[in-house]
């Protein structure tokens, strides 16, 4: 303060031809000392002033600097606020004295707390660290500071395992007992937001029996301190510190005072009696000898001779340059050619604190303002303790943080860090490790939003970020994979001709088909054979012809649905089935009639004869003929995706369309059948050698009972296999026609040919 007091008296444009005039108070930390300096500062007058013409207002204070503490800092404001007197402080940061209402007169130079709290929780957001421990100094500076740190950290999602208050002046046994809490806790980060003293005496404690490593992230108060770095086993520590500067000037100034000067400063003779071992004065102490003026201060190896980490004293720099301006804005017109200061006219208080509001300067590089807090722009270097190739510990510039740049980019790392016991890796501190995607949060009963535990995501749910709260459903369409994060399309699932069902039923109803047609090469061969003329030859063709459209129309089921196949499939199946019955029942009718013929006095035959046989067949598919055609009119089948069946697949089908229709087709055939069979069992036991109604009962009684069993199968068989249900039921019908029906007449043609003879088939008495 002193060298930038006189820098400013020997400037030419700031203040020309005004000296300013300077009294220094030690409070000594202490909030009593510091009340009793301000109140002797606001009473004006004060004898120790020259009270000579060469000052135009003797002992009048303009303006303070200081206090070093936010707590004597509150405590000066609240007096000399009622003064009017400006107080510009360079290290005292509590984010409180920032409220205008209560601290009127209040500026500062270094940054407010409530910047360097979201700076650290930022910081500690940046690196991943989501459950940290906190101490603070029990003081104004230690807890509003770290109050608007937690409430920073809350925003970001951090949470606090643990938060604790130590003072200096604490007994030992609350000291010992927050470094116990530091020693038992999981969370390795510590953010600590704590004085430089009272961080001394917790570190000594805590060497005293060493934790296990912890991550130190400091504020300014402490990890910007020099004197904090021997302690070796916070090596890694990093945090926020004003940034550093060189003071042009400044090492040539504190190297070179007179002994003459030092004798007439207390301070200095404090200073240099304790750093060369010797007494000024005439008479040495026991100890000690006389200070001669050989001594030489630039051999002195201190924090005093050391400039290159000008970190406070630059915040003095910029408050005393800042009063001077605020000064020279009051009482000095600024010209083209000169600068006219008024010497004579005197100015008070309250004049300086309004100009202090408005001043704006750059000094040595640095840009000084304030805003309506009173608060400079907040720009922090971050600091990283570093072990050297020497093994002791370097406070290492690796950032910096600037409030003013848009959100996001406040921060610019451009050095690698080291972390605690000297590693690169970052550490970890997390209460719980993240929910891998595919997996969500649930939170563990009382504890913190950190701590939480992962479930997998449920069957048709996925995530697929990290620490997902939740779960969500895949679309309409789609399945989550095995690891559940992410979302596939569901596999669309038909019987097809690639399967080994779809080949099997396949070939099973080219099978069925190609056996209709040998049975119908083989009775064309043989038409003129009793056997084939005696069961009514051309119903026996039209059987076979319908019985290959039957195993044909199976065909339609395999392969995927489309709207043609739909409506082709069930009215194909459900017309060639009843052209099928229809000649079994014209066989049986037949059959019926031709034994009422054989009775005396009987002309039955010829009501029932070959033209009434055929009207008969195509009146009965015409019935089925329609009912299809209104079905297909009215509502016909359609492919659709069954997404009910299976939540892991896509059935693709072909819906009926109108239920009704479907089981109308049904009905109509089941309704010939039972006809039908009810007509051959009453014909099974009438007295001819070769009775063809026993065949026809048998082949009946194996389509109803395929028929009767399909209708629960169907109802209930899930997917693709409702269709194979169907199909089976078509092929097992119709080959248990042509089986019962014909297989008897071909075996008889082929094999026993001796029986294919009028007189075998007439003989009744035969068994």
């Amino acid at each position: 303060m002193v060298f930038t007091i006189e820098e400013i008296n020997n400037s030419t444009e700031l203040l020309p031809g005004i000296k300013l005039g300077y009294q220094i108070h030690d409070s000594c930390a202490a909030v009593p000392l510091a009340v009793h300096a301000a109140f002797q500062l606001s009473n004006g007058q004060d004898p120790v002033f020259n009270t000579g013409d060469n000052c135009s207002q003797s002992g009048m204070v303009m303006a303070v600097v200081g206090e070093s503490g936010s707590t004597p800092s509150i405590s000066m404001s609240r007096v000399l606020g009622s003064f009017n007197i400006p107080q510009v402080s360079h290290f005292a940061t509590c984010a409180c004295l920032s409220n205008k209402q209560q601290y009127p007169s209040f500026f500062r130079t270094i940054p407010s707390d409530k910047f360097q709290a979201d700076a650290m929780a930022k910081l500690v957001k940046h690196f991943g660290w989501t459950w940290i421990g906190a101490v603070r100094s029990d003081s104004d500076y230690g807890n509003n500071g770290m109050a608007s740190f937690l409430d920073a950290a809350q925003k970001e999602g951090i949470c606090v395992e643990y938060s604790e208050s130590f003072y200096r002046t604490h007994p030992r046994s609350r000291i010992q007992r927050v470094a116990d809490v530091i020693r038992r806790s999981t969370a390795m980060v510590v953010v600590a937001f704590a004085a430089s003293g009272d961080m001394r005496i917790l570190l000594e404690e805590l060497s005293r029996e060493p934790s296990p490593p912890r991550q130190w992230i400091g504020s300014e108060g402490w990890v910007s301190d020099p004197e904090m770095l021997t302690f070796s086993f916070c090596a890694g520590a990093i945090g926020f510190g004003i940034q550093k500067s060189v003071i042009p000037g400044l090492r040539e100034f504190l190297l070179d005072p007179s002994l003459t000067k030092v004798a007439a400063s207390p301070l200095l003779t404090e200073f240099w009696e304790n750093s060369f071992n010797c007494k000024l004065g005439k008479s040495a102490a026991i100890d000690k000898s006389v200070c001669d003026g050989s001594e030489d201060i630039q051999t002195l190896q201190s924090q005093y001779t050391d400039t290159s980490q000008l970190r406070i004293s630059n915040m003095v720099y910029k408050a005393v340059y800042a009063i001077a301006h605020a000064i020279h804005n009051a009482v000095c017109q600024d010209t083209k050619s000169m600068t006219q200061c008024d010497k004579i006219t005197g100015i008070d208080s309250k004049q300086v604190l309004t100009q202090l509001k408005s001043v704006n300067f750059t000094q040595n590089g640095y840009d000084v303002s304030f805003d309506t807090n009173g608060d400079p722009v907040a720009t922090y270097e971050l600091v990283n303790w570093q072990k050297s190739e020497s093994g002791s510990i370097e406070m290492v510039t690796v950032g910096h943080y600037d409030a003013s740049l848009p959100v996001g980019q406040e921060f610019r790392i451009n050095r690698n860090l080291t972390w605690v016991e000297g590693s690169t890796q970052v550490p970890v501190s997390v209460c719980s490790d993240s929910c891998p995607p595919g997996t969500r949060k649930v939170l563990q009963k009382g504890k913190p939003i950190c701590c939480y535990d992962c479930i997998l995501c449920p069957e048709g749910e996925f995530s697929n970020s990290t620490d997902s709260p939740d779960c969500f459903t895949c679309p309409k369409e789609f399945w989550p994979n095995a690891e559940r994060d992410t979302c596939f399309p569901k596999p669309v699932e038909f019987l097809s001709f690639d399967e080994v069902l779809g080949i099997i039923l396949a070939a099973f109803s080219v099978g069925g088909a190609c056996l209709a047609i040998i049975t119908a090469a083989v009775f064309f061969r043989h038409r003129t054979s009793p056997i084939v003329r005696a069961n009514n030859s051309e119903l026996s063709f039209l059987l076979l012809f319908s019985l290959t459209l039957c195993f044909l129309c199976s065909l339609t089921f395999i392969g995927a649905p489309s709207d043609w196949s739909c409506m082709l499939r069930h009215t194909a199946f459900g017309i060639t089935f009843v052209l099928c019955i229809s000649c079994v029942l014209g066989k049986t009718i037949v059959v019926l009639m031709a034994f009422k013929a054989t009775l005396p006095g009987s002309n039955v035959m010829k009501w029932f004869g070959p033209p009434q046989q055929r009207m008969t067949v195509v009146s009965l598919a015409v019935i089925q003929v329609l009912i299809c055609t209104i079905w297909l009119v009215v509502s016909p089948p359609f492919p659709m995706k069954n997404l009910t069946i299976y939540k892991e697949r896509i059935i693709l089908e072909c819906a009926l369309g109108s239920a009704i229709g479907f089981w109308a087709v049904l009905g109509y055939i089941g309704l010939l059948a039972v006809f039908c069979f009810l007509l051959a069992v009453l014909a099974r036991k009438l007295p001819d050698n070769f009775n063809e109604a026993k065949f026809i009962t048998f082949s009946m009684l194996i389509f109803c009972a395929v028929w009767i069993t399909f209708i629960p199968a169907y109802v209930s068989s899930p997917g693709k296999f409702t269709v194979a249900v169907e199909i089976f039921a078509i092929l097992a019908s119709s080959f248990g026609l042509i089986l019962c029906i014909f297989a008897p007449k071909c075996f008889i043609i082929l094999f026993k040919p001796e029986k294919n003879t009028k007189k075998h088939l007439m003989n009744k008495n035969q068994s």
